[in-house]
């Protein structure tokens, strides 16, 4: 019978549900489980898709085109599992699906209620993503804070859910906070006696507290808080802040949450241990022998989680090179006010992620010049890539006005231009160019050269395309194609000839990178700015 672990969290926001569940995923793997793991959702919204990222912060991408929570990045980094739609539910997913129901006549002659009816759907939504595919554990991480009106669905659903399971399938972890009061020098217990109550008037007893904390729990504190919150003092595990967060399954282990879980949940399995997990990334990542600053310009620079794959991606990048990156974070629009000399001077590296809408986009223009002209090393994702093309078109083919059919509708060089079918679309959710496409890589290229095959798979989210029209015109001119999606021909990666290390990609490549297994081309960028960084930069 499939296990399941319930994840809660109590007091305040951003305690870290999404690195706890991944981590509690990675201990499972590291016993031989076959997990998967789930993240609910409390908003209205069917899916992040449209939302603004300073509100949400990144939307993350799956295979089968699903936009979804940042979280599920945090799940696919740590762990091997590939997520997709099922693991990533919302309340407006939810009520969406009940909504369709009821007008399709599947609840006729009853009254449609959020009990049983919604709790239902959330239940059948939880089972579902452990349906059918030898999953041992599912682990389901509930958004929100413990005491929102929004997420007490979800909650009634899986206090349900433990009583049709029986409780020795069914654990609740509860992550808290024990804050530290300077004034006092003394750490509180009481907002998580509070919060940990406050789950119990719901229905639901937490079997194990993750305590997030700056400083360690004495054994008087851990037996304090275990009185006061129904739980044994064995229950009670610290979660403390770490130099580096893929040092935060090791910490777990060592306190051993790892044998506590599995003997709650009767599980039988064998511990391969975290050695290959220490080697490969905890000691490159705490221990570098290199350092390189890469500049990333960006329309979201503010919201640490609008860019947050990119910025894992470039230190996995680091951890495969044996070095540091230091993100020097630039808000594209100040260079449209202060100029790129002031504020790239210096760098190694100058990446320019994605984004939508005309705000800062002269900014991230200016920086792909000054990348160009300057020999740093340079990447462009997305909306990156179409940045490249426009500053190349205009200064390099002379192409006056050269622009995006997005930001200039009546711009006489579109080289870059709407996908053909997105023209009929008048729905804005989940309507773009999503997920998984292969791409056919050019060989004698550096794009060959970090691929190392023929025929790659990465993940798109995009409206609009290079437009193949101009594509003799600048490969004439130093800009070359490397990459394409066989079936339409559309261009996916462009490379500047002659350059130290220039490319462009229309995909997502920051999706499918590991701390483990960096992402290729995240992988050679840090390497290029890492000789970039070495010789000086080469400056003209």
């Amino acid at each position: 019978m499939t296990k399941y672990i319930f994840i809660t969290g109590g007091v305040v926001s951003s305690l870290g549900k999404g690195i706890a569940s991944a981590s509690i995923g990675k201990l499972l793997e590291s016993k031989g489980l076959k997990i998967t793991i789930q993240k609910l959702d409390p908003y209205i919204n069917v899916d992040p898709g449209t939302m603004n990222p300073f509100q949400h912060g990144e939307v993350y991408v799956t295979d089968d085109g699903a936009e979804t929570d940042l979280d599920l990045g945090h799940y696919e980094r740590f762990t091997s599992i590939v997520t997709g739609k099922d693991n990533n539910v919302t309340t407006g997913k939810i009520y969406n699906s009940v909504i369709t129901k009821e007008r399709r006549g599947d609840y006729l002659g009853g009254t449609v209620q959020v009990v049983p009816h919604i709790t239902n759907e959330i239940k059948d939504s939880i089972k579902r993503v452990g349906r059918g595919k030898g999953i041992d554990v599912v682990i389901c991480e509930i958004g929100g804070t413990v005491g929102d009106i929004e997420s007490l669905p979800f909650l009634e659903a899986i206090r349900q859910l433990r009583l049709e399971k029986g409780r020795g399938n069914v654990l609740n972890i509860h992550l808290t906070l024990v804050p530290y009061i300077r004034a006092a020098g003394e750490l509180k217990t009481k907002p998580t006696q509070h919060s940990v109550q406050k789950l119990r008037e719901i229905g639901i007893q937490a079997d194990l507290l993750l305590c997030r904390t700056e400083k360690s729990l004495s054994k008087k504190l851990k037996e304090k808080i275990a009185l006061f919150c129904n739980v044994d003092e064995d229950a009670v595990f610290e979660a403390k802040d770490v130099k580096d967060i893929y040092e935060v399954p090791l910490m777990l282990k060592q306190q051993g949450l790892d044998k506590k879980i599995v003997k709650l949940l009767g599980l039988h399995c064998r511990d391969k241990g975290l050695k290959d997990w220490v080697e490969k990334v905890i000691k490159p990542a705490l221990n570098p022998s290199k350092h390189t600053t890469i500049a990333v310009v960006g329309k979201y620079i503010e919201l640490q989680d609008a860019y947050k794959s990119i910025y894992e991606a470039l230190r996995h990048g680091g951890i495969a090179n044996n070095a540091s990156v230091d993100i020097k974070k630039v808000e594209s629009e100040n260079l449209e006010k202060y100029g790129a000399e002031k504020l790239l001077g210096g760098v190694d590296g100058i990446l320019v992620p994605g984004g939508f809408g005309t705000r800062g986009i002269e900014g991230k223009v200016r920086a792909v010049r000054f990348a160009r002209e300057n020999n740093i090393p340079f990447f462009g994702i997305c909306l990156g890539m179409q940045c490249a093309t426009i500053e190349f078109a205009r200064n390099v083919c002379g192409l006056d006005r050269a622009n995006s059919t997005e930001f200039d509708k009546n711009t006489p060089h579109p080289a870059i231009s709407l996908l053909e079918e997105q023209r009929r679309v008048t729905q804005m959710g989940g309507t773009m160019r999503l997920g998984k496409f292969p791409c056919r890589i050019r060989k004698n290229t550096k794009t060959y050269e970090a691929y190392k095959k023929p025929l790659v798979y990465e993940r798109h989210r995009h409206r609009y395309e290079f437009n193949s029209k101009y594509q003799d015109a600048m490969a004439k001119c130093g800009l070359i194609v490397t990459g394409v999606f066989p079936k339409a021909r559309l261009v996916e990666i462009v490379e500047l000839q002659g350059h130290p290390w220039f490319i462009g990609c229309q995909f997502h490549p920051e999706f499918k990178s590991k701390p483990d297994s960096c992402q290729p081309l995240f992988r050679e960028f840090v390497r290029a700015s890492i000789e970039s960084g070495s010789k000086g930069g080469k400056r003209q």
